[in-house]
């Protein structure tokens, strides 16, 4: 590290954070703020001004000439236009000013943010709006305080909108069951996530040789090298010094933000590593893991690295995804996911328990396709990803309680007593009885559910959306149901009983790889496989899923069908660039490079020739001949590829478009693929046109 201070001294050190807004802020005004942010009200004008004006001299006095209202557009990155604090002051001079106006709301222009239809290219207004659940922060000189950002019409235009929506509604109904069980002292219920970031570091000057690293963050071609994670010798192997450094850097530059950097170590794959934080609230942890990209990819610049947050940057090895681990707790510090001591704790964990399986069952589909994404299909169900059919794992322990519970049989735990909620006493569950199953698309890890299926690019918002979500109506139509029983813990029990036998499809604890299990999940247990973002898309506008996210105002119509527009628009356009980006690498440096290694050696057999045609090997004639068959090879599949290309112009709406990617294009860019591949095991090493995947992997 740069520094030669404490840890603590600094963290935080660039966060307007309770610590900060208590010695900065009168009590009244810290009190009446800290009120607003718990009951989710709208700032009175004379508190916005008083923390306004704080804010500003706090972030002057750290070096801050600009503050900006930090959003996350459909983009999936984040966004952000700045505005000095500057304002005239007589005799020509300036002060500093922020005015409560200015933090709680902004206007930035809106048109050329994704919209999916919801507004004309011409309709310009949009409005960012303060969210006081996430601090502001001090980045590159300027105050980011993060916003919600919507269009002229009130309709959602971000990521952050609908995921304070999700978890309103998932803590609403949550409420609602802990009364049933009496507990009148929690105020509130929230998600909380530790996001696990996979990414991949090469060296940066052989990364500006490869035109496909920097026009789409992944190779399209690449012969495997002779060596790769067949040894599995890099996984939490020693870390090299130079990535040790950029390690060291980075995790200064994301303490000094307040992100709660934990766990650092290499991946599977050679130049893969992980970061994982500790878990906050999912609003923060979401904002924290959009900082995190962005000072990732910042702090690898300045060591002479690379960061790669592609879902497969490299065929062949592991793809990086973001391990997204999900829980619900109390205000006053429980863990709802947290098996308890008595029945009554035991038997509120179960009810919260079966809430997330019959959500998960019920509403697979949002789960897919919240994390569906061009890059995320190359990745999922090869090298330790999870497949693309949803099932969840409990282990061995909850598996055999649940089967208990739903045939009235004994149960070994239990001293062979059949198990009543609320009556009998349940046996202590425990954690970490099993083993984790690493194939498993959402496993139960103790006290947590870990959704494996986020891609290492994503905002982890649209996949918690979706959880939040579902959860919330499981929740709420357990509520409804014991609300209205005249025998509570009996119709606890049963209905517990009957949802563990209506959802129990989902439940897997074996080998998610094995095809076998895919069979067996389509066709007997009827779950959905869907491999490809238009095939996930195309359940968005199910009814019953825009049913369920409009009834609990997460989403309106319009914005549902525009996030499909979106989404589709976006796979379509990406899709696009890496078939362009193909042929040009193809035309304008595959194909010269192996018909001059071609022409070199006819070069050299027709002076063999010249003095005497024995002279001429085996090998020349047959290393010509493969060269010409390639040329001709690599040719033919760039002509179809560019015609398949073509034909997007006239496909129709986004949706054909998107079947004809998955369907014409993509078949076309692994066909042109293939013989260039080949090609880079034959040609000499000199011709060839830019680093190899042995020289990307091992080059750090």
């Amino acid at each position: 590290m740069t520094t030669q201070y404490n840890v603590p001294d600094f963290f935080a050190c660039k966060v307007f954070d309770e610590q900060t807004m208590r010695s900065r802020l009168s009590p009244e005004v810290y009190q009446s703020l800290k009120r607003t942010i718990r009951r989710g009200a709208r700032l009175d004008l004379s508190l916005a001004n008083a923390v306004a004006s704080a804010m500003c001299a706090w972030a002057v006095e750290n070096g801050a000439t600009h503050f900006t209202h930090w959003f996350q557009p459909l983009t999936g990155i984040t966004a952000e236009k700045h505005d000095s604090f500057i304002n005239p002051a007589p005799g020509g001079r300036v002060i500093m000013e922020f005015s409560g106006k200015e933090l709680v709301r902004g206007e930035p222009d809106a048109s050329s943010f994704p919209s999916g239809g919801l507004r004309a290219t011409f309709e310009a207004r949009g409005y960012t709006a303060w969210d006081p659940t996430s601090f502001a922060f001090i980045k590159d000189k300027t105050l980011c305080i993060p916003t919600a950002f919507c269009s002229y019409g009130g309709e959602a235009l971000d990521k952050k909108t609908p995921l304070l929506r999700s978890m309103e509604a998932l803590n609403k109904q949550a409420l609602r069951i802990l009364r049933l069980f009496g507990n009148e002292d929690v105020t509130r219920v929230t998600t909380n996530v530790g996001p696990e970031q996979e990414y991949f570091l090469v060296d940066r000057e052989m990364y500006l040789q490869r035109k496909d690293l920097i026009y789409t963050g992944r190779t399209l071609f690449g012969a495997k090298p002779p060596k790769g994670q067949e040894l599995e010798d890099h996984y939490f192997g020693s870390i090299k010094p130079r990535v040790q450094a950029y390690m060291d850097d980075l995790n200064e530059e994301l303490w000094k933000l307040g992100i709660l950097a934990k766990t650092e170590h290499n991946e599977v794959a050679p130049a893969q590593h992980e970061l994982a934080p500790i878990y906050s609230s999912t609003n923060v942890a979401t904002d924290h893991n959009q900082l995190t990209m962005e000072i990732m990819k910042k702090v690898a610049r300045k060591h002479g690295l690379v960061c790669l947050l592609h879902e497969k940057p490299f065929a062949g090895v592991n793809g990086s995804g973001k391990h997204n681990n999900w829980s619900m707790a109390t205000d006053t510090g429980a863990n709802l996911l947290s098996p308890g001591g008595t029945p009554y704790e035991n038997a509120q964990f179960l009810l919260f328990l079966t809430a997330v399986i019959k959500a998960v069952d019920e509403y697979q589909s949002l789960l897919r396709l919240s994390v569906a994404t061009a890059g995320n299909d190359h990745r999922l169900g090869a090298n330790e990803a999870p497949p693309a059919v949803i099932s969840i794992f409990l282990g061995d322990e909850l598996s055999a309680v649940l089967e208990a519970i739903e045939t009235d049989s004994p149960y070994e735990g239990a001293a062979q007593k059949k198990m009543k909620l609320g009556v009998d006493a349940l046996p202590r569950i425990t954690q970490d009885t099993t083993d984790r199953n690493r194939t498993s698309p959402f496993a139960f890890t103790g006290n947590k559910f870990e959704f494996r299926m986020v891609g290492s690019g994503d905002s982890i918002a649209c996949a918690n959306i979706m959880l939040n979500s579902a959860v919330a109506e499981a929740l709420k139509q357990f509520a409804d149901d014991l609300e209205g029983a005249a025998d509570f813990d009996a119709r606890l029990h049963e209905l517990i009983k009957e949802n563990i036998a209506a959802h129990k499809r989902i439940l897997f604890n074996g080998n998610g790889y094995d095809d076998s299990w895919i069979k067996e999940a389509v066709e007997e247990r009827g779950l959905l496989n869907l491999p490809t973002t238009p095939d996930a898309m195309s359940h968005l506008l199910d009814e019953k899923n825009v049913e369920m996210l409009l009834s609990h105002g997460v989403f309106k119509e319009s914005e549902l069908r525009s996030r499909y527009e979106i989404q589709l628009e976006n796979y379509t356009r990406t899709v696009k660039i890496e078939a362009l980006t193909m042929l040009d690498m193809a035309k304008r440096e595959i194909l010269p490079a192996v018909e001059s290694y071609g022409a070199s050696l006819a070069r050299a057999m027709a002076d063999k020739t010249g003095i005497d045609p024995a002279l001429v090997s085996v090998y020349e004639k047959k290393a010509s001949a493969d060269l010409s068959h390639l040329l001709d090879a690599i040719d033919g599949a760039a002509d179809g590829l560019a015609q398949a290309v073509e034909k997007l112009e006239g496909a129709g709406d986004i949706t054909a478009q998107a079947f004809l990617i998955k369907d014409e294009i993509i078949p076309a860019m692994e066909a042109l693929r293939k013989p260039c591949d080949e090609a880079e095991t034959v040609v000499a090493q000199k011709y060839w046109p830019f680093p190899t995947y042995g020289e990307l992997l091992f080059g750090v």
